[in-house]
């Protein structure tokens, strides 16, 4: 669970400052929060366990990247999956605003639009800017 709140989080704060995203993939409102489909199945088996090997390739492009993703860890990492769920849970934010669409219906699941996801974390960059000004 932390892995995928990471990225979602990494994710969302990529695309907030940048204006492009950081992963292929739409993020899905779950129960349970924000998933990215295919990270969750690539490591479901681990469940709570630590992920003890990686079955991928870094796809960063650059230095800039890497050092965006350290920061986001600096962050973020001290967090537990449970910590960092409430974090994606909040009121308002794009999980809530797509899942309580359609907690009532039939829905497994349903993509969160890129755009909810950006104004979101465009949003959190103002506030933080706005608080270093204070």
């Amino acid at each position: 669970m932390k892995l995928i709140k990471l990225v979602y989080i990494a994710h969302g704060w990529y695309l907030g400052i940048t204006d492009k995203a950081l992963i292929d993939e739409n993020p899905e409102a779950w129960k349970y929060g924000p998933v990215i489909p295919s990270l969750y199945h690539q490591y479901k088996s681990y469940g709570n366990a630590p992920i003890e090997k990686h079955n991928g390739t870094s796809a960063l492009d650059n230095n800039e990247d890497e050092k965006f993703l350290d920061r986001i860890w600096e962050v973020y990492g001290k967090y537990n999956g449970i910590e960092l769920s409430a974090k994606t849970h909040q009121e308002d934010s794009p999980w809530s605003r797509v899942w309580n669409t359609i907690k009532n219906n039939d829905f497994f699941s349903l993509q969160i639009p890129e755009i909810f996801i950006k104004e979101h974390y465009k949003s959190l960059l103002k506030q933080n800017q706005r608080k270093k000004a204070v």
